[in-house]
């Protein structure tokens, strides 16, 4: 059998090696693409499944893997499939650059000779599903399907990719995001069933972000998160006013994260604003740095744009939509030295803008994937170095995701469910439909009133990067959020890291030089303040009774006496309204004094 060089002969290389070739153009592979080619060739199967991270390289894996099986016989033509029309496209430029010529026009009847085979999208698949089986069924075919999770967006989508590409030579499936959280099998992708009885989706290679990011291959993300008072009212025409980042039922999170996004209140100028500062520090190192709004809606990305031009003086690349006109604004994005770019949604995926180093995450779509998507369009990385920015509101669900951004995750087929528990990486359908609504989409629902954001202010919050918290609470336009602000954009991980520890203690030992009155926000270290949702927070209260319940049969003193000295030690008010960090202290320290009567 004829083998490509092994990855064994790169050993002494960095998986990051080479540096980062323009899309699809290397010719020499990093060792994780070197891996991934040696366990193809040597095992030759029809179905291939590639997990790597955003801006690992998938594109000139897949492509040097389709110019290996066209150069040995192994299949004739080659069929990709993206999930837009922008990817398409570049899908054909990329293949070009190697050699391989794909039609991204193609819509029907032969193909012209000059090819070697197309690019469509999931939804062209959909329509003509027979169309596409028939050229299949004519000539041995690869198929690429680029972020394969997308086959199962819609039962049609993925009943036509079956349909369609069953006869397939070979399939090459690739994605670089946590799987879907519903249970439709996906389509070309193997189950294996664990000892649990539960069966999840079994990738033939996998390359992390946390591996990616050891190697130097991808940027290493800090999260500037901001919170802030809002107020709202609601459709029943109440008017409510709550603390982002304060426990929260669902619907009043949800309600306040609305508000914040709200382009008429002052959170967004003033995170906007911040976000511009910090673009502006980073292209100190990296002239050519670009930042990325990602709006939830057309409405609002103008909006959006409009702001940046009155804080900024320049005017922002707006992409409202995914046609012809979006993909060459994005491309002459790509191309320049602009600052800023506003889009929605889904220019989160797949779109490679390596120059993008600063985002602000302005939609209200909280699934795991989609959040996996939007971080990755910043952490491609170009040269060592380079750290990726990204500004959030302090939304329990977004955080855990940002202090998550290492867990690998597989597609589950079968999810046992205990009565009343959530599954916190479920994957809303409704979210999901809801935001892929046009704003003027008629919903046929009539309310007595339409949700209203009335005010809202950004404070500085604290800074998330690799999985642990900094910072105290800062008003913004401060010196202590300047402080944050201005970390340099070309760091070691480690630099970062004694940096932000740095900054903190800096905080810290001014906070404690002001007067008590002068204290107007909550001047707690984040690791002390932990963001919870009000579910979290009533677990944790019960948590602690029933840990001072058994210290009661222990220490012989009553419930009261207990909670008092739980008081009086760890600070704090009564049980009933003290915060998630400090009723951690009381759990802690009661365990201390439990486990000292042992």
């Amino acid at each position: 059998m004829t083998t490509t060089t092994s990855a064994t002969n790169n050993h002494h290389l960095s998986p990051a090696f080479p540096g980062r070739a323009p899309w699809g153009t290397a010719n020499k592979l990093r060792a994780w693409q070197q891996a991934a080619m040696d366990r193809y060739i040597q095992t030759q199967p029809r179905d291939f499944l590639a997990v790597a991270t955003p801006g690992a390289g998938k594109t000139t894996f897949a492509l040097t893997l389709a110019s290996w099986l066209l150069h040995h016989h192994v299949v004739q033509q080659v069929t990709v499939v993206a999930p837009t029309e922008h990817l398409k496209k570049q899908w054909a430029e990329a293949a070009a650059r190697v050699g391989i010529k794909l039609d991204p026009e193609y819509s029907a009847g032969p193909l012209g000779r000059e090819y070697h085979g197309i690019a469509i999208t999931y939804a062209g698949v959909g329509v003509r599903p027979m169309l596409h089986r028939n050229r299949i069924e004519q000539r041995k075919t690869l198929v690429i399907l680029d972020e394969i999770h997308h086959a199962g967006d819609s039962k049609s989508w993925g009943e036509a990719c079956l349909e369609a590409f069953e006869p397939a030579t070979r399939r090459l499936a690739l994605t670089g995001t946590p799987f879907r959280s519903d249970t439709n099998p996906i389509p070309f992708v193997t189950y294996e069933e664990g000892d649990d009885g539960i069966r999840r989706s079994a990738a033939d290679y996998t390359y992390g972000y946390g591996n990616a990011l050891s190697d130097g291959v991808v940027r290493p993300v800090i999260f500037l998160s901001y919170s802030g008072s809002m107020r709202w009212r609601t459709k029943a025409g109440d008017e409510i006013a709550a603390r982002l980042g304060e426990p929260m039922t669902k619907d009043a999170v949800s309600q306040a994260w609305r508000t914040a996004l709200d382009p008429r209140g002052d959170w967004m100028p003033k995170v906007l604003k911040a976000a511009d500062q910090r673009l502006t520090e980073v292209r100190k190192a990296i002239p050519d740095a670009g930042a990325l709004v990602i709006a939830s809606d057309q409405e609002q990305a103008r909006a959006y744009a409009k702001l940046i031009r009155e804080i900024t003086g320049e005017g922002a690349t707006l992409v409202l939509s995914d046609d012809s006109g979006a993909s060459q604004r994005i491309d002459d994005f790509s191309h320049s030295d602009d600052r800023w770019m506003v889009a929605v949604r889904m220019v989160s995926e797949g779109v490679d803008v390596p120059r993008l180093a600063v985002g602000v995450y302005a939609t209200t779509i909280s699934t795991p994937l989609f959040f996996a998507q939007a971080v990755g369009r910043f952490v491609r990385s170009r040269k060592r170095g380079e750290t990726a920015s990204v500004f959030l509101p302090t939304v329990p669900s977004l955080l855990t995701f940002a202090n998550e951004m290492e867990v690998e995750r597989d597609h589950v087929l079968d999810k046992p469910k205990k009565d009343g528990e959530e599954d916190p990486y479920a994957e809303s359908e409704k979210e999901m439909d809801e935001a892929n609504k046009q704003q003027d989409e008629d919903t046929g629902e009539q309310e007595q009133f339409s949700f209203e954001a009335l005010e809202s202010e950004a404070v500085f919050d604290r800074v998330l990067y690799d999985g642990a918290e900094f910072g105290m609470q800062a008003h913004a336009g401060s010196e202590e959020e300047q402080d944050y602000l201005g970390i340099p954009g070309l760091l070691e991980p480690d630099q970062v890291q004694m940096l932000l520890q740095k900054r903190q203690a800096r905080q810290i030992a001014h906070s404690k030089k002001k007067p008590a009155e002068e204290a107007d926000l909550l001047e707690l270290p984040a690791e002390r303040r932990p963001v919870v949702t009000h579910k979290e927070l009533l677990e944790l209260r019960k948590q602690l009774n029933t840990l001072v319940g058994a210290y009661v049969h222990q220490s012989g003193k009553p419930h009261g006496v207990i909670h008092t000295e739980l008081r009086r030690v760890c600070g704090g008010p009564p049980s009933a309204e003290a915060t998630a960090g400090q009723l951690n202290e009381r759990i802690k320290k009661v365990r201390e004094w439990a486990t000292r009567m042992k």
